[in-house]
Order: structure tokens, then C-alpha cells, then sequence
């Protein structure tokens, strides 16, 4: 009975040795794994796939002694698929950064375009209020002013600040010299002529005294920051666009293959590139890119200056909040020096008609002429300017200087300090690349690696793996602390972006120095 017993253990022995080595062999001896890879990831024609190892002599990239799994159509196949998968890794890495710029881009111009529709709003109140004959022809010049400053914070370069108040003065002029210095002549038919005499003389004629220069200096000076910030915003963007489609060499794409899928040749679909062969590649492949790691340093430093200026003060919301009183002020100096205004222009300009000028002061303001005369009443009566200067002084108290809770926009600070923040992490953007896409592939705790040429064992040191690479041939040395350094043969340099794109990276400075 034992020996029956013995025989039926040594029958199953045999059996499920033979059963393993049989399933070994045709593993050995099958290409149904690299199919399967080929297939999954979309590299090509299955046709080009043996059904199991050959000799192909004309293979170049893979070479090794033996049976290969791989023929040249499928090498032409991994090099094209390779770049792909490379260019699309950098696409993906860099989605986040220009999610960042372009996202925080919008948020500063929606809330730039928040103020400018607070304060035109604000400005067309003045009008609406204090100056109600002027207010139906000022509105559009008014709206035009605040086109032109939305313009100039969207880092449109043709736009000068300077040349656009000093336009919105020469056509304010002839408003206030018909209805507000003479409006007497408001009556009297508009003469295009004369009209065109004060706007081309305003500057020479001075009727709003230093009101003009002031408004202009300081909103260029107020508004240069948010100007240089939304041009730099741009330009980050345009760059991380043109680096997504940097080409990459063709010695590049032998490397990246002898990487990736010259162990599938082997029928090992599985193995990962060891940690020093990869940064050597991805180095050698990105060195174009690489060479943008010391301006972008400098673009990020720039951009945490400009948003550190918006971010520690209000000069630009002030400076907006300001327009309304600098136009209420200029408005107020006309009125004040119309008889001088009015000789000017005569002599200039000529009379408009042969009506006499009458005094620069609204008659509705001139009610103290029927007060009682008597000498003490007298001392104590304001003078008619100084009427109006209480009625617009009055007038400015009266209008809101905040927008509502409700309708309060995000504001400059808080979207400032936010994106300060976010964009420190990406200051090594391009000197950490070859690292950041070598992290998908070094993924997982094997204790091989893909040395470029053979199996290797994962060596370990200071909790980060490294592994030897294998003799490629070349001249880009690229060690790295506590792992082995390597080489990517670079008989042909990979495309670089243009050069232009480094001046992108370089916004020049705000005007007036701030």
C-alpha cells in the first residue's frame, strides 16, 4: 500500500514538473507579451510583431545577442511613439504651471476691470451731478478715458497714458468753455472750427492748470505694476506654449528607445529604466530647456516683485478712486480763471459770436448779490468762487468711495499674496524636469532596473535608488549626488525654443522706475 502511495506522489511530481517547464518553454519561446504592450499602448501596426524571437539584422537601436522580439519596422515604430509619449509627459507637467499663470492672469484682470467699472461709474456721477450741462456729451469721453486705461492695465503696448488724458482734456475743453466758462454761448450754434481751435490750443490755453500733467503722472506711475504684471502673465504663458513643442533630436529619440522598449525586445514589458540612466537621457533630451532654468528665475523673481507691489499697497485703486477728483478739480480751476480763459481764446481762437463773455461763474451760483448790504452782513458773505468751491466740495463728500459689499470684487492684496505663494514652488520649473518625468518612471520598489544594456540590481542610498547605467557612448555627463553618472550620445542637438523666448522672459521695466 505504501508503494502505491509512493507512486502516485512521483505521478504528480512529473506531471506538474512537466507542466512547468512546458508553460517556461513556450513563454521562452513566445512574443505574445510584447504584442500585448505593442497593442495597449497604441505603438503601431501589430503586423510588424513576430509571433516569437528572431534575428533581424537590420535592427540599429536594440541590438543584442540572441533571439529579439523586436524587428525594424517596430524600432521605427518606438521611436516615433517615444517622442510622443515624451512631448505629452512635458505637456502634462507643465499644464499645472500655465493653469496657474493663465488662471491668476484672468483673476487680476477681472478685478482690474471691477475697479475701472466702479470708478467710471464714480466719474460719470460727478457729471451727473455737479456739471449736469456737460454730462450728456462728457459720458462718452469719459467712457473712452476708462477704455484707454483698460487698455493700458491690459499691457497693450500701444497705449500711453500721457497722450490719452491730455486727448481727454483737449475734448473736455471745449465743453467747458461753451457751457461752463461762457454759458452764455450755450445757446449760440456749435462752430466745428472753433471747436477744433480750443481743443488743438488746450494745452497752450492751460484752462485746468496742473490738473491734467498730475492725473496723467500719476496714473502711469499708479498703474505700472498691474501693466508690467499682465505683460509678464502673457509672456510666461506664450513661453510654456513654445516649450511644449520643442522638437526633440533624433539621437534623443534612440536614447529615449533604448530606454523605454529596447528590454521588450527581451520580452521584458515590465522592467523600469534604472534612476541614473533616465536623468541622464531626459538631461541630454531637455538641455535646450534646461539652458531657460536662469531666466525663468529671473521671471519668477519678477513676478513676485510686481505682485508684491500690488500686494503692499492700494496706489492702484487710489490712483483710480482719484480720476473723479482730479477732473472735479481741473473743471473747478477753469471756472475760477474764466476771464483770463476767455481773453486767451478771443485772441486765439477768435469770438464764437458777438454776444460779450459774460462771468465764469453759473448765475445760478451767484445768490449772495441780493443779500443785505450792510457792512457787517457784507464781511461775512462768501465770495461767489468760494460758493462754488463749497457746492463741488460738498458734492465730492456725497458720492461713495467703496462699492458695496455685495458687489465688492476680489480684492488686488488677496489675489497678490495668493499666487506669490504658487508660483515660489515652480521657480526650479526647468532645472527639476529631467527629475520630475523621470518620476514616473521610477515608480515602484523593484529591487532591478533597466541599466540600458542589461538587468541590474537597484542600489540604495539615502533613501532615493539609483542604479549604474551602462556604457552609452557619448560626451553629456550629468552625476548626480548620491547616485552614477552617464552619458546620452548628443551627435545631433536636440531643437532648442528661439531665442526670442528668453526676452519674453525679461519684461522691460516700469515706467517712472516703480
Amino acid at each position: 500500500m505504501f508503494r502505491r502511495i509512493l507512486q502516485r506522489v512521483d505521478f504528480w511530481l512529473i506531471w506538474v514538473t512537466v507542466v512547468l517547464f512546458g508553460a517556461s518553454g513556450a513563454g521562452a519561446h513566445s512574443c505574445h507579451e510584447v504584442k500585448t504592450a505593442f497593442q495597449l499602448r497604441q505603438i503601431g501596426s501589430l503586423k510588424w510583431v513576430p509571433e516569437a524571437p528572431g534575428t533581424d539584422g537590420e535592427l540599429q537601436i536594440c541590438k543584442h545577442p540572441g533571439p529579439s522580439c523586436c524587428t525594424r519596422k517596430m524600432e521605427e515604430s518606438y521611436q516615433a511613439a517615444v517622442r510622443r509619449e515624451t512631448l505629452q509627459n512635458i505637456r502634462s507637467y507643465s499644464f499645472e504651471l500655465k493653469y496657474l499663470i493663465v488662471g491668476h492672469s484672468s483673476a487680476f484682470q477681472d478685478t482690474f476691470q471691477s475697479l475701472l467699472s466702479f470708478t467710471l461709474n464714480l466719474t460719470s456721477a460727478l457729471f451727473d451731478s455737479a456739471y449736469e450741462p456737460l454730462a450728456q456729451d462728457a459720458r462718452p469721453l469719459v467712457a473712452d478715458l476708462f477704455s484707454v486705461l483698460s487698455l493700458f492695465l491690459g499691457g497693450d503696448s500701444n497705449t500711453s497714458m500721457e497722450r490719452s488724458v491730455h486727448r481727454f482734456y483737449d475734448d473736455l475743453f471745449p465743453l467747458v468753455y461753451r457751457r461752463l466758462v461762457n454759458p452764455g454761448l450755450a445757446s449760440a450754434p456749435p462752430s466745428s472750427e472753433h471747436s477744433e481751435c480750443l481743443r488743438k490750443t488746450r494745452q497752450d490755453v492751460n484752462p485746468f492748470g496742473p490738473h491734467p500733467r498730475a492725473l496723467a503722472e500719476g496714473l502711469t506711475r499708479a498703474l505700472s505694476a498691474g501693466r508690467a504684471l499682465s505683460r509678464a502673465l502673457m509672456m510666461g504663458a506664450e513661453v510654456l506654449n513654445a516649450t511644449e513643442w520643442a522638437g526633440l533630436a533624433r539621437e534623443c529619440g534612440r536614447a529615449l528607445v533604448r530606454m523605454q522598449y529596447c528590454p521588450h525586445c527581451r520580452g521584458l514589458t515590465l522592467i523600469r529604466p534604472c534612476g541614473g540612466l533616465c536623468l541622464n537621457v531626459m538631461r541630454g533630451c531637455l538641455v535646450g530647456l534646461l539652458e531657460l532654468d536662469g531666466p525663468w528665475r529671473h521671471y519668477v523673481a519678477l513676478l513676485q516683485e510686481l505682485t508684491g507691489a500690488l500686494a503692499g499697497g492700494h496706489d492702484l485703486e487710489l490712483a483710480l478712486l482719484g480720476i473723479r477728483n482730479h477732473i472735479n478739480d481741473a473743471i473747478l480751476h477753469a471756472q475760477l480763471h474764466g476771464p483770463r480763459i476767455s481773453a486767451i481764446v478771443d485772441k486765439v481762437c477768435g469770438p464764437l459770436t458777438d454776444t460779450p463773455s459774460v462771468t465764469s461763474i453759473r448765475p445760478t451760483l451767484e445768490v449772495m448779490t441780493s443779500v443785505t448790504t450792510s457792512p457787517t452782513s457784507a464781511a461775512s458773505t462768501p465770495s461767489p468762487a468760494e460758493v462754488t468751491l463749497g457746492r463741488l466740495s460738498h458734492t465730492r463728500r456725497s458720492l461713495p468711495l467703496k462699492p458695496s459689499k455685495i458687489d465688492k470684487p476680489r480684492s488686488l492684496k488677496k489675489i497678490s499674496r495668493e499666487f506669490m505663494g504658487y508660483i515660489q514652488r515652480y521657480k526650479s520649473f526647468f532645472s527639476a524636469l529631467p527629475e520630475t518625468l523621470c518620476e514616473s518612471e521610477m515608480v515602484g520598489e523593484d529591487f532591478t532596473c533597466w541599466s540600458g544594456e542589461d538587468v541590474v540590481e537597484r542600489e540604495r542610498r539615502r533613501g532615493f535608488i539609483v542604479a549604474p547605467v551602462g556604457p552609452l557612448c557619448g560626451t553629456i555627463k550629468s552625476p548626480r549626488p548620491g547616485g552614477h553618472s552617464g552619458s546620452v550620445n548628443r551627435a545631433e542637438e536636440p531643437r532648442r525654443p528661439p531665442p526670442s523666448l528668453l526676452l519674453y522672459l525679461l519684461p522691460p521695466p516700469p515706467p517712472g522706475g516703480h
